[in-house]
């Protein structure tokens, strides 16, 4: 023995150790379920609540779906009238002022209440009247079956050669016959007079102040997507 401690050799290892591989997961939304888990619990959530830009024009596509094929019809056999809700689109029923005022006030070369005695109605039969303060465009009015209509009553029938009906009050009754005038016309138009019951599509029940103008401003609308205006 030489007194001398044998050599160890040790290898240092160069090489740095593998990181394990970390996988991004995209959390899933809260309360998202999974569309392949349940689609009609995922339908559910995306219509009602769910509040990107798609789901907003589902839904709106959805509600005009059920005003006009399940609410419209509904209101109609109820009501018994095909047209149980019109917007009123222009402003042949309206009053300028209160009624005193209106009644008073000149059209044309006569006042509203001289207009109206030549129908034999006057400031008291009159004020008795439903809507006797008149409506205003943009209103929307709830109708109901026009087979029966009396003096006073607003009434909504189909006119030759115009697109929209007219919504006006009698003003005359015969047997076989009504004859109708725009509180704020001067006189009766010649399409409004003797109006057969089959032109009647029904009577004022109710107003609903404002609420047209939601569809004359679609209508407004698709009509310069359309250009027609």
């Amino acid at each position: 023995m030489n007194g001398q401690q044998p050599s160890t050799s040790t290898q240092i290892s160069t090489q740095t150790p593998a990181r394990p591989v970390q996988a991004q997961v995209q959390p899933a939304q809260p309360g998202k379920p999974d569309i392949k888990a349940n689609f009609w619990r995922w339908l559910w959530w995306f219509i009602w609540e769910d509040n990107s830009i798609w789901s907003w024009i589902v839904n709106i596509i959805l509600a005009f779906v059920i005003i006009k094929f399940i609410v419209y019809p509904g209101l109609g056999l109820l009501l018994g009238t095909g047209f149980p809700i019109v917007a009123v689109v222009s402003g042949s029923m309206e009053h300028d002022g209160s009624f005193d005022q209106w009644w008073t006030s000149q059209c044309g070369s006569a006042s509203q209440s001289e207009l109206y005695a030549e129908y034999g109605v006057d400031k008291t039969e009159f004020g008795a009247f439903r809507f006797r303060n008149g409506f205003n465009k943009g209103d929307l009015m709830i109708l109901r079956s026009a087979k029966e209509v009396g003096l006073g009553d607003v009434v909504v029938f189909s006119a030759p050669g115009l697109r929209d009906p007219i919504i006006h009050r009698a003003v005359a009754i015969s047997d076989s016959s009504i004859t109708t005038k725009g509180d704020h016309n001067c006189v009766s138009a010649p399409f409004e007079t003797n109006l057969s019951q089959e032109r009647l599509l029904g009577k004022a029940l109710f107003r609903l102040p404002y609420l047209g103008w939601i569809k004359i401003g679609f209508v407004e609308l698709v009509n310069i997507i359309a250009g027609r205006n």
